[in-house]
């Protein structure tokens, strides 16, 4: 190849590394932030009872309301996970983020779009400790939320299924002693909790699933690296299904994004869990 021929291969090979950069750096700002999907897992828990079969759990976290999550954004989010027809939905904390409190009213419209048998629950994360628990707990009430603060609930179920709630671990809010008193050691137990690498100590607890959210998966999940930056608490278990001990645990990716605003093979994430006895 002479000289020419290689700086014109060479200036053409530069060009399209730009516009691949260009295209890649579009996606991951303005397509794949918005563009949430729905993983359907399926989960066995063997003191499920056997009348509980097929019972589904949808699962939205980090909603993290702002300039580049929308009201609009968590609303489609919302309507994906209620075509799950879903027997109970979850809410694994932060709904506002720290520098964009004052979106946090926009939540109530779609939160209240979310109806299920079974209820609607959540608990808070870090980031609405960080900026205001009491607004977010008002707004969770305003949609028609209940909130699990370190406590249990029986669900309506033909069988004992019972629904456990702890404050945030990073804050360190939580009491699990508190969180399932009252619910019988030998019954099956969901628990949410906001940072996912807390399985590690639950699975001490007789809980049979714990759903978690906090990490984003990473916002940016690098195909041969993986994921870069990770959060304290969601670094071990950033995302998907892990069996810890006993324990199993799903780690939601999230909707929502904080700085810089960006997900890259990493997309926002409603989840549907099938369990299983």
């Amino acid at each position: 190849m002479d000289r020419r021929n290689f700086l014109k291969l060479a200036a053409t090979g530069a060009a399209a590394g730009l516009g691949a950069a260009a295209l890649g750096a579009g996606w991951a700002t303005l397509i794949e932030p918005n563009w949430p999907v729905v993983e359907q897992i399926g989960v066995t828990l063997p003191r499920l009872p056997a009348r509980l079969e097929g019972l589904r759990v949808a699962q939205l976290s980090d909603l993290h309301i702002s300039s580049y999550t929308t009201a609009g954004d968590i609303e489609r989010a919302a309507a994906l996970a209620m075509r799950q027809s879903p027997d109970v939905i979850v809410l694994t904390g932060d709904f506002i983020w720290r520098e964009v409190w004052q979106y946090a009213e926009e939540l109530v419209e779609p939160l209240r779009t979310l109806r299920a048998p079974l209820g609607v629950y959540a608990v808070l994360g870090n980031h609405d400790h960080w900026e205001d628990a009491a607004l977010a707990t008002r707004v969770l009430g305003e949609a028609g939320v209940t909130l699990l603060l370190n406590q249990a609930v029986r669900l309506e179920t033909d069988a004992p299924l019972w629904l456990a709630g702890l404050d945030d671990v990073w804050e360190r809010k939580h009491d699990m002693a508190a969180a399932l008193a009252g619910a019988p050691d030998d019954e099956c137990k969901l628990l949410l909790v906001h940072e996912p690498d807390y399985a590690d100590e639950a699975a001490r607890y007789p809980v049979d699933l714990q759903l978690s959210g906090h990490s984003h998966g990473g916002q940016i999940n690098l195909p041969g690296y993986g994921r870069p930056v990770l959060p304290y608490l969601g670094r071990k278990y950033p995302a998907g299904l892990y069996q810890v001990g006993p324990l199993a645990l799903y780690t939601n990716r999230g909707i929502g994004v904080i700085a810089p605003p960006v997900r890259f093979n990493c997309p926002p994430e409603v989840t549907l869990l099938t369990l299983h006895p």
